[in-house]
């Protein structure tokens, strides 16, 4: 592939070679440049411009040293060259064909990245392509073995009877109880004896009637320090050395805490007007570059859903129901990696949990409906895992559970098909209350996850260590309401 050099480019490289370590100014060009060979894929170019200007001694902070940063994460979310890729399709369709492979991947449905001139397929490629390909699901001979999985439409239609008769929306209290490991991985070299390990685990959120009775039950170390509540992306901090044997740290949290449903009775006659003129309406109806960004392209297509329509719960869930429609659900790439996640989702028509839900809340924002991030864990009994939502504001009821990922329920009785749009479910880990916020204490360096908080964070003597480098584990005992014997 020729290398398309800018004038940016070339300055930048010759001031480096003049004075051996760029000004402020030259890093700034070498950024921009390096910026522009990233977008034609040239990864290689873009190293050789960046390295100059990052002190690999010092954690990653630097605009440059956090680019360099993103590339190798990039590279790691897209390792398969053809044969591979072609290789995991064939297991599953076994006559597939070159030529089928690269009209999957121009039609955007086999994800790939070209690098340094070879095209490189996602992580997950494979698996996407029968989520996102009707003419792939048909080809497939070998199918995975259904699952079972929670029975969420049935315990909808239980929430919603429920509900016809409480005196308040907080309803089925599910006790859970939970313990979260983080394990480092042998290998790293500065996990040396006498290094700091600084990790941040995930805690949960006092969180109006919807979450309550957190309790911090033991923390190995047991010197742990708690985050106040309503910090946005609440946490557990520990810090430890390692010791003379150079044995690794485990970081261990153990909580208790209890969820509600949360299903108010809705009713498009009852909503009132804004006050257009709050502080509140003002910042959740903005947008928040890069990832909440009114693009003509976002304007467009918010009067293409909502039409003349001017109530706002209306407009929610007319958005709602298009999201839920128009992106279906796929593994993606590492967050870092992403510039806008609305953008994203928008371009590609597809995400997942956390794509979505931006998406989501970009499109009500742009139709005046106030609309911000929720994240945690889904904790369904056998389906605990990472999850994202959001929440919309509506008068008279305030901020309502919007999870666009769950989305439109397959039901003919349209209270279950549409719940989560204004309501939500007892099965959840309320961690995060907006995303991309600092942590408690800060990290020195680039998060392994800048923009949610789940997993977890790690550093040693203050350089990040990424997801590759330890283990996260997380057991959850849920105890739902006794039922009452009829």
């Amino acid at each position: 592939m020729k290398t398309v050099c800018s004038w940016g480019y070339f300055a930048a490289i010759v001031a480096v070679l003049a004075t051996g370590r760029p000004s402020f100014a030259e890093t700034k060009a070498q950024l921009q440049a390096a910026k522009e060979l990233i977008a034609k894929g040239e990864f290689r170019e873009a190293e050789k411009l960046l390295k100059p200007a990052v002190d690999p001694a010092k954690p990653a902070a630097s605009p440059a040293a956090v680019t360099l940063e993103i590339l190798d994460r990039t590279r790691a979310d897209f390792p398969h060259d053809e044969a591979e890729i072609t290789k995991q399709v064939r297991d599953s369709i076994p006559d597939v064909k070159e030529t089928e492979i690269e009209s999957w991947r121009d039609a955007g449905v086999l994800q790939s990245k070209q690098i340094d001139g070879e095209h490189r397929y996602f992580r997950n490629a494979a698996a996407n392509l029968f989520r996102l390909s009707k003419e792939a699901r048909e080809r497939r001979e070998k199918t995975p073995a259904e699952e079972k999985r929670f029975d969420l439409n049935g315990l909808i239609a239980e929430l919603n009877t429920i509900a016809k008769a409480a005196d308040t929306p907080a309803i089925y209290p599910v006790k859970h109880h939970v313990t979260y490991t983080l394990t480092l991985k042998e290998g790293n070299p500065r996990l040396k004896p006498g290094a700091k390990v600084r990790a941040w685990l995930p805690f949960p959120q006092e969180y109006r009637i919807q979450q309550t009775d957190v309790k911090l039950l033991k923390s190995e170390p047991n010197d742990a320090v708690v985050a106040p509540p309503e910090t946005p992306q609440r946490t557990i901090y520990f810090e430890q050395l390692v010791d003379d044997k150079g044995t690794l740290p485990k970081f261990v949290a153990e909580y208790e805490f209890t969820t509600c449903a949360y299903v108010p009775t809705l009713d498009l006659e009852l909503v009132k007007p804004y006050d257009d003129e709050s502080d509140e309406y003002i910042e959740f109806t903005s947008s928040r570059a890069p990832h909440i960004v009114f693009t003509p392209e976002v304007k467009k297509l918010v009067k293409e859903i909502v039409g003349d329509e001017t109530n706002p719960l209306k407009k929610a869930q007319l958005i709602f129901a298009w999201v839920s429609e128009n992106l279906p659900w796929v593994s993606e790439m590492e967050y870092s990696t992403i510039p806008s996640l609305s953008k994203k989702g928008l371009a590609a028509r597809c995400g997942d949990c956390g794509v979505q839900n931006t998406t989501l809340i970009t499109l009500c924002r742009a139709a005046g409906v106030p609309a911000r991030w929720q994240s945690g864990f889904g904790t369904k009994p056998g389906e605990e895992g990472m999850h994202d939502w959001a929440e919309i504001y509506v008068e008279p009821w305030g901020w309502l559970p919007a999870d666009a990922s769950y989305g439109t329920r397959k039901s003919d009785d349209p209270a279950v098909r549409d719940f989560f749009c204004g309501h939500m479910d007892p099965y959840r880990l309320i961690v995060n209350l907006d995303y991309g916020r600092e942590l408690h204490p800060p990290k020195t360096s680039f998060r392994s996850e800048p923009i949610d908080f789940q997993r977890g964070e790690v550093e040693v003597d203050g350089h990040n260590l990424y997801f590759n480098d330890w283990e996260w584990d997380l057991q959850v005992k849920s105890t739902p309401p006794v039922k009452e014997k009829k």
